[in-house]
């Protein structure tokens, strides 16, 4: 039997000082996860730091893509995720044999794919991107260069029209920002028509049309605390929310909702399946962890060294 909340936190710390590990958590969590958390970032962030980390053990409170980064960039230390079935949609959509033969049929053509696949897919690719830097990145690639994007399409679609590159799109879609509904969130507009509209690229076109500021959690996160609007609507998992409210207390923020409104469909469930009991057990059992075999690391480690060096 587990003990309440407040032994788990201690229990939490006691473990991570025994066992020399580090928490890192997306901003997606659960409110506790991220308050126990050593680090929360979005992709990239979690990915540069994940590079750094200098303790032993890294627990990855996020899904399985970023754990298995984590375990890609910094192969000496031991991984470990609160539960293996925190998966991702986007990865899911771009299995590594399909993509394979997607990708032949373009030889010539520059490989980019979102950090969002398993470390099979990234093994294919040239340049791994996160939400924060693809459009920088895909600025970098000579002009007369194709270019595959994989897997996300509505992220893809939106880096095209922000750097008028053509390219060809693997056709994923993420069930969170694919399922918020444009009816509601024009409806949130009428009724707040002094919220600043922000949302992140994996939604639909119609939807990032109504927004004010379109940009990564890490982005969406900072333009909160810049901007001086006082009320924001929320367009992505509401999870960056609780970090929106620590980092600026006296503003609004209204979480964009899915066509049936009494549902959780906003919410990733996924990133939801790790709680603070399944921290603690990973942390005492060293399980589940994360590994992956040494000529895909490798080859996925090339495609993120590639991401970070031109980040």
């Amino acid at each position: 039997m587990i003990a309440t909340q407040v032994d788990l936190e201690s229990e939490i710390a006691r473990l991570k000082k025994e066992t020399d590990t580090v928490i890192l958590a997306h901003y997606y969590q659960e409110d506790d996860i991220q308050d126990i958390a050593d680090f929360i970032g979005d992709s990239l962030d979690l990915a540069r730091q994940a590079q750094a980390v200098t303790h032993k053990q890294i627990l990855f409170a996020g899904v399985h893509f970023m754990a298995e980064t984590a375990k890609i960039l910094n192969p000496s230390k031991k991984v470990l995720i609160p539960d293996l079935k925190a998966g991702c949609s986007l990865a899911e959509s771009c299995p590594a044999d399909k993509f394979m033969a997607f990708k032949s049929k373009y030889p010539d053509h520059v490989v980019i794919t979102y950090i969002n696949c398993s470390a099979e897919t990234k093994a294919l690719s040239d340049i791994i991107v996160t939400s924060s830097n693809a459009v920088d990145i895909v600025n970098s690639i000579p002009p007369d260069r194709g270019i595959i994007f994989a897997p996300d399409r509505y992220l893809g679609a939106w880096v095209m029209k922000q750097t008028g590159r053509d390219m060809v799109l693997w056709d994923g879609t993420c069930i969170v920002h694919e399922t918020f509904s444009l009816k509601h969130l024009i409806r949130l507009k009428v009724r707040n028509p002094d919220a600043r509209v922000i949302a992140h690229p994996e939604c639909p076109e119609a939807t990032l049309n109504e927004a004010h500021f379109v940009g990564s959690t890490r982005k969406l996160l900072n333009d909160v605390i810049q901007n001086p609007a006082k009320t924001f609507i929320v367009v992505t998992e509401p999870g960056i929310i609780h970090q929106m409210k620590k980092n600026a207390p006296d503003k609004t923020f209204i979480p964009a909702l899915g066509e049936d409104e009494s549902c959780s469909c906003n919410t990733c469930p996924y990133m939801k399946l790790n709680t603070m009991e399944k921290i603690y057990l990973a942390l005492r059992t060293g399980r589940p962890e994360v590994t992956v075999a040494e000529p895909i690391r490798i080859a996925a480690e090339k495609a993120l060294l590639e991401m970070l060096r031109r980040s």
